[in-house]
């Protein structure tokens, strides 16, 4: 049996397992990455997108810390825009389509050079482990090869491939997703030791062929005029106007097509009753719970300008081949369309997240890491941020360090850890920025300045690149105390350039800070107002302009954060009535009543409960106490 010495590896070539294995290679670790497929190296199986809400923020976090997915997708952008953009700096975000075979070709490139880290085509079919000190402990692998592997830490990414089994309509086979092969025998190995298991199941759309559309029917949207980039050290770029996605709606007549057939769906018939992503519902998901909602949007996506393949968004579905067919010719512009590769649901096995540590180690068998979907989350951004993580605790592990551990203050990442490992997760964990009861303070513009630290002790940040961002906290902090100090005055020049700005016109002296607070004035119109004396660049302007703006909120989010321990000691008193507080969304209500948690502390850790729904439950609580008293 060929049997070989590493310090790490990690199981799965998926976006996790990227991040995990990039970063364990480059703190020093002798590495190894085995990869059902080495050609499908973070694979895009659902849609051909990075970022947006929340999930953007992670991207963002990920580049922060020193990982690859904002190059990756930066070096695949077909087209980026702003979302959430009347919504406030604190929930804005980007959101790019890419081309996948650009997207995994440069993972794949990183991989295959980086020293320290090796990469094999293999499964990983056992676990095994040891013995030490009282204590359970992961010691390798063995692969299907026939291959006996061992390490000091093993990092988990097994994506939906363990026990994946794929549902088109009656017709159902054990796979990966989009026909890979499952990861039956590891499933068998976990399933021994003893670890608990849940299964889930997630959807994807048919994908259809560019060629049999009539595009003229839609509506386009293209790119951001403004250069833009996700890396903090990349070069912000405008992208072609000849791409675009393109706006829809389904019809009456799909749902007459979903009234007919949904008997025929997994989902009623039984076969399929692991729960599915809450908040990425396939289309019978939505007539069954929206059942008064005849129409729905959607959107074409194509996936590459080398491919005539268009992902169809909000349109996922396990219904049968025939009935898909039916229904795609039933949307606008689809009267011939053709199907390239069917929908459907897969259902796959998880591992249970609140059995791991907030490093996340599992809590019982000492140097076994777990991330990504085999957590119990969904997204590419979710994985990859958790495989990152991983990959870097795995490696101070094998150091002897102490593991890199991120609070819900230091950003989305470290509450995404914390919803994970405190709460657990029974249906597809989805990152929202409602999750984060601290998003004004954990926006894109200031993720380097929360989290480049973490990254730069890890040793994934060199030289060159921290030296860059301390230039450019230097030339923020530097604006910020000029314009703290410096001061505009009423005169025919302001006036006419505030009139031009559409801002507020000023009508005394006061701080260029000061009037920066006051309604429709930018940074644009200050710095004309008071020339800086070097240009920022754009992003450094956004950041100088949102502190300034919102200079009040910000200290009272400060101040609230600092409070937020308070929870912890607020207890809710037991066989408490939730149905009796109002404005409690459907989803915290119920989650309130199954968890019954013991304090408002543990109330906002409960996955789907807000920072609002438990700021409504502590009013409740406290006036309870005080008519008790």
């Amino acid at each position: 049996m060929f049997q070989e010495r590493y310090d790490v590896i990690v199981i799965g070539g998926g976006h996790a397992g990227c991040e995990a294995a990039l970063a364990s290679a480059r703190m020093g670790c002798r590495t190894l990455m085995l990869n059902l497929n080495v050609d499908n190296t973070a694979l895009m199986p659902c849609n051909p997108s990075i970022g947006g809400p929340a999930k953007g923020h992670l991207v963002r976090e990920i580049s922060a810390l020193g990982g690859e997915q904002a190059r990756a997708a930066d070096a695949s952008t077909l087209m980026i825009r702003w979302l959430n953009t009347s919504k406030g700096p604190a929930v804005r975000a980007l959101r790019a389509q890419c081309d996948p075979a650009l997207y995994g070709m440069y993972y794949r490139n990183l991989l295959t050079s980086q020293p320290g880290l090796d990469l094999s085509q293999d499964e990983a079919v056992e676990l095994l482990v040891g013995e030490a000190g009282g204590k359970t402990h992961v010691s390798g692998v063995r692969t299907r090869h026939g291959a006996r592997y061992e390490a000091a830490a093993v990092v988990l990414c097994g994506g939906v491939y363990l026990g994946g089994r794929v549902f088109v309509g009656e017709c159902s086979f054990p796979s990966g997703p989009m026909g890979q092969l499952p990861a039956n025998s590891l499933l068998a190995s976990l399933e021994g030791l003893g670890l608990r298991l849940g299964r889930m199941r997630t959807d994807t759309t048919p994908r259809l062929n560019l060629n049999t559309l009539d595009l003229s029917v839609m509506e386009a949207q293209r790119s951001e005029a403004e250069a833009l980039c996700f890396d903090l050290w990349g070069e912000p770029r405008t992208y072609s106007q000849d791409y675009a996605c393109w706006f829809s709606r389904t019809t009456e007549r799909t749902y007459g097509i979903l009234t007919r057939n949904i008997r025929r769906s997994p989902l009623v018939t039984g076969e399929l009753q692991s729960r599915g992503p809450r908040y990425c519902p396939s289309i019978e998901d939505k007539f069954l719970r929206f059942p008064d909602r005849v129409t729905h949007p959607i959107v074409f996506e194509p996936v590459s300008p080398r491919s005539n393949e268009v992902y169809v968004q909000n349109f996922s579905t396990s219904l049968p081949y025939d009935v898909q067919v039916e229904m795609v010719r039933s949307l606008p512009g689809c009267a011939d369309a053709k199907i390239i590769k069917p929908g459907y649901g897969i259902e796959y096995t998880y591992l249970i997240p609140d059995q791991l540590k907030s490093s996340l180690e599992n809590r019982e068998l000492a140097g076994f890491f777990c991330a990504g979907q085999v957590n119990g989350t969904s997204g590419y951004e979710e994985a990859a941020a958790q495989g990152l993580l991983a990959g870097v605790n795995a490696a101070l592990l094998v150091k002897g360090e102490e593991p890199l551990i991120l609070s819900r203050s230091d950003g989305y990442i470290g509450v995404l850890v914390d919803d994970l490992t405190t709460k657990g997760t029974d249906e597809p964990y989805r990152m929202l920025t409602s999750r984060c009861e601290h998003r004004l303070l954990m926006r894109w513009d200031n993720a380097a300045r929360r989290l480049s630290s973490f990254g730069r002790r890890a040793g994934l940040i060199d030289d060159g690149r921290w030296q860059e961002l301390e230039q450019h906290w230097a030339a923020e902090d530097g604006e910020l105390e000029r314009l703290r100090a410096e001061r505009v005055v009423p005169s025919e020049r302001t006036e006419a350039l505030c009139r031009e700005a559409g801002a507020e016109v000023l009508s005394e002296p006061m701080t260029a800070a000061k009037f920066l607070q006051h309604r429709g004035v930018t940074y644009t119109l200050v710095a004309a107002l008071t020339p800086p004396p070097s240009p920022l660049r754009l992003e450094e302007a956004a950041h100088v302009e949102t502190e300034l703006r919102y200079a009040g909120y910000l200290e009272k989010e400060a101040r609230v954060a600092a409070r937020m321990a308070d929870l912890e000691g607020t207890l809710i008193p037991e066989g408490f009535d939730y149905g009796s507080v109002s404005g409690l969304s459907a989803e915290s209500r119920q989650k309130l009543q199954r968890f019954r948690p013991r304090s408002l502390g543990q109330a906002l850790r409960i996955s789907g409960v807000t920072p609002t729904d438990v700021q409504l439950l502590s009013v409740m609580v406290r006036a309870g106490r005080r008519g008790r008293r």
